[in-house]
């Protein structure tokens, strides 16, 4: 059993998750962080839903330029190309609307603007594991 252990804890997949996890904990927090300053700093009279949408939209995308890199060069050591951006940003999308449905999902059932993107996190981040993790290690995005 304490070799299965260390064979997991040693294994290449295991780094990779690890080293996911560590650009997600990045990236997430750029996203959140700067959907929490745009809610702060820009609140004016417009209609809460869209703006919330539109604040959440502009913290992804900042983080997803962040995301693209880091997960390419050090999450799967891989290098950048056309294919894989197509396939990261093809990912990202599906994640994005994942992402907007369960926000505006917690946001209806009553949890507030700072509280409700933490478990659309929680859902979405290991589902964007997957997807990108087959655009990094798929020969068909090479």
């Amino acid at each position: 059993m304490k070799q299965k252990i260390i064979d997991i804890l040693r294994s290449p997949k295991f780094g990779e998750f690890i080293r996911f996890a560590m650009v997600g904990v990045l990236a997430t927090a750029i996203h959140y962080g700067l959907y929490l300053f745009l809610l702060w700093a820009c609140r004016i009279n417009a209609a809460e839903t869209l703006y919330t949408n539109i604040a959440y939209s502009v913290g992804y995308i900042v983080s997803w330029g962040c995301n693209f890199y880091l997960s390419a060069h050090f999450t799967f050591r891989s290098h950048t190309s056309v294919k894989r951006g197509i396939g990261f940003a093809l990912s990202h999308g599906v994640n994005y609307l994942l992402h907007l449905l369960f926000l505006n999902l917690f946001l209806w059932v009553g949890l507030s603007e700072a509280i409700a993107p933490i478990p659309v996190f929680c859902i979405v981040i290991p589902i964007n594991f997957i997807l990108v993790r087959l655009v990094f290690t798929s020969k068909h995005f090479q």
